[in-house]
């Protein structure tokens, strides 16, 4: 009498979305178990003065959650941004937030102590509502992630659905690290904003596939503008961010390398750019001049 066997289940069952999970539990799920805490949470409400001077109803952290503890027994820093909020816009709060915790794991790093620095991007940049203090924000950010990358690896992850743009998206860039998922995507514009400026004729928004083929995860791993491709699961995704702090600090970042990037930007051909194209470019010179150490 033969037997049958129950197939293993597949891969993708065993897997924790990350995606799915808000920023606070995205925070949560990084940070080794009982060691969350978080700062200036939504029962301090500090809140942005000026949405409900505009009609819009106010969220008592400011869509950014901000978690200290601890990874793989390390001391660490967290800011995630809740794409649920307002697209994950930054204002002059949420921005503050952010700023004001990479300042203090910089003050720490200064004293000898070394925090470990993780950005969660899941933002479309500045608030319109908020327009110039959002932009000064997010510059403090910039300053902070500069300051602090000199003593220890800034990481950044990019998980999906809304991506990183605007200002954000050179935040992002200044990471020691990046880490991003298939779904995640990464650029100065976001799909809408090309297709209002420049028309259909150059970007058709609602070709996802088209979207995701230019400036999603995927691709921007395979031209160097991230580092690490991980599947949308919490486990692989904490697991990338400890390696990217065992790399330690890079020799040189990417917005170091002013004169390969303009040399990169100077053999593409604006009539006949395309995610192939595009890829050639890298293809032909990262073996010639490995950016990171190994």
């Amino acid at each position: 009498m033969s037997t049958m066997t129950t197939p293993a289940a597949p891969a993708l069952t065993l897997r924790d979305s990350f995606i799915e999970l808000p920023a606070r539990e995205r925070a949560r799920a990084l940070l080794d178990d009982g060691t969350f805490r978080e700062l200036l949470g939504p029962f301090d409400r500090i809140e942005s003065p000026w949405l409900s001077l505009q009609g819009i109803v106010c969220q008592a952290d400011d869509g950014a959650v901000i978690a200290r503890g601890t990874i793989d027994g390390k001391p660490a820093v967290i800011a995630a941004i809740e794409s649920a909020f307002q697209g994950g816009s930054i204002g002059e709060v949420s921005g503050s937030k952010i700023a004001a915790a990479l300042e203090l794991a910089l003050r720490d790093c200064e004293r000898g102590r070394i925090v470990q620095p993780v950005v969660l991007f899941e933002t479309g940049g500045v608030r319109l509502q908020e327009a110039n203090l959002g932009l000064a924000v997010i510059a403090e950010i910039q300053a902070a992630i500069v300051a602090l990358r000199r003593h220890v690896p800034v990481v950044g992850v990019i998980a999906g659905m809304v991506g990183c743009f605007g200002g954000m998206s050179l935040a992002a860039g200044l990471c020691s690290y990046l880490i991003a998922t298939k779904q995640g995507r990464l650029g100065m514009n976001g799909p809408e904003v090309i297709e209002q400026e420049a028309g259909i004729e150059e970007l058709d928004a609602s070709d996802r596939r088209r979207v995701w083929q230019m400036i999603g995860g995927e691709q921007r791993v395979a031209t160097g503008l991230a580092d690490a491709l991980v599947d949308d699961d919490a486990h692989a995704i904490r697991a990338a961010i400890r390696d990217a702090f065992a790399r330690g600090v890079p020799t040189a970042h990417r917005s170091e390398q002013v004169s390969v990037y303009l040399e990169r930007l100077a053999r593409i051909d604006p009539a006949n750019v395309s995610p192939e194209t595009m890829r050639e470019v890298f293809e032909q010179d990262s073996a010639a001049a490995p950016r990171k150490e190994q």
